[in-house]
Parts: structure tokens; sequence; C-alpha cells
């Protein structure tokens, strides 16, 4: 029951914090309205970091679907857990999409652009291309779950030091690739808040575009499981 329980509150914080930080800089009438797409990837890459310290000893602090499955695919965690962790995930990240909007009420209702309201939820492409954005996701899920794979390579890396280097590989991907698609790089992290905007009584919030879920969805599980497969594939030894 652990490992459940801490990929839930894990992914509610991850989102609680992830979406919290593109309210607080996208919204009206948010104190740190227009800090911009640093303080954005910076913040998400803290969103990891700080349930992994908390969480990782319990269940891996996977918090990503894409990620749990590729690492059954690769024996690294037992197909018997996958079911219950997705379910926790996607029911984390929509608990934590709910927080966002119970804080940041009032700042929704200040605001009019039903884009911006849904950005605050979840992902888009900068182009709408759906092949080509599958393939941004993919690339980007793969360089996520390769790297965290190959902190394995770094030699006597002491305990916790690890969670640092996933903050770096988040902050990484959002600052090289980010622009393209908003690196969900996760499909809980955008169908369940995706999921929270379409059920929430949001003030003008708009349609939650159910038409870009595919992206999210294929394009995380194949770079996840391409990671885990060349990854395996390497002699390292």
């Amino acid at each position: 029951m652990l490992p459940y329980i801490a990929e839930f509150l894990g992914t509610m914080m991850l989102i609680l914090l992830g979406d919290g930080v593109v309210a607080n800089v996208t919204l009206n009438k948010s104190g740190m309205k227009g800090a911009g797409s640093i303080q954005i990837t910076f913040a998400w890459g803290l969103a990891v970091m700080v349930p992994a310290f908390i969480f990782g000893a319990a269940s891996g602090a996977h918090f990503n679907p894409a990620l749990t499955i590729a690492l059954a695919i690769d024996g690294s965690l037992a197909w018997e857990l996958v079911p219950g962790y997705i379910i926790a995930q996607f029911a984390g990240a929509f608990v934590g999409a709910c927080l966002v909007y119970i804080l940041f009420m009032d700042q929704f209702n200040a605001t009019d652009n039903p884009g911006t309201k849904l950005g605050v939820f979840s992902t888009g492409p900068s182009v709408p291309n759906m092949p080509l954005n599958i393939v941004s996701e993919a690339i980007g899920t793969f360089v996520l779950v390769f790297a965290i794979k190959g902190i394995a390579q770094v030699a006597n890396c002491a305990p916790g030091v690890d969670k640092f280097l996933v903050f770096g590989i988040i902050v990484s991907i959002g600052m090289s690739l980010g622009g393209l698609t908003g690196y969900a790089i996760n499909p809980a992290r955008d169908l369940g808040p995706r999921l929270a905007h379409a059920l929430l009584p949001i003030k003008g919030k708009g349609d939650s575009n159910w038409g870009y879920a595919p992206v999210v969805i294929i394009g995380p599980l194949l770079g996840a499981i391409a990671a885990v497969l060349l990854y395996g594939a390497i002699p390292w030894a």
C-alpha cells in the first residue's frame, strides 16, 4: 500500500508545485505575473525534485506512467505494481490540479483568456502538428528516462544526489525543448490536470482540447520504452 500512497502524494505535490508556478506567473493579479519561462522551467524541476526526496525510498518516485511502464518492461519494477502506480499517479495529478484552482481561484476569475487558463493545467504545442508534436514528446521523454537510467553510471553517487541530478535533467529538457510542446513528458502530468480543467467550474475556461491527448500519451510512452531498451542494449561493463 505504501508505494501507491507515495505515488499519489508525490504526483499531487508535483502538480501542485508545477501547475502552481504556471498560475503564479501567467494569471492576472498574481504577485509574480510576468516572471516568465525561466521561473517556470526551474520551478518544474524543483516540483519533481522535492517529492522525489520525500517518496523516492517508498516507491521509486516515478510520478509518471510512461516511466512506470518502461521500468516494468526492463524488469526494474514488478508488473503487478503497474496498474496501482498508474491509478495513483493520475489521481494525484487530478487532485493537485484541483488544489491549484482552489488556491488561485481569484486569479482565474480575474483572467479573461481561456488559453491562459488551460495552460495552467495542461500542455500545448507552439505550432500544432500532431506527428511532429508526438516526436517532440517522444524525444523529450527519451532523454528523461535514458538520463534517469544513466544515473547508475555515476560512480560512488552519494544518497540523495540522484534527486539533484533529476532536477537538472528536467530543467535541461525544459530549457532546450520546452518551447515546442510544453514538455509534458508524462501522461499523468497533462491528462490529470486536463480532466480537472474540464470538470472544475472555472469561469470562462473554454475548451479542454482533448484532441491533443494522443500527443501526451503516445509520445512519452514511445520515448520511455525506447530509452530503456537502448540503455539495456549497451554493454556498460
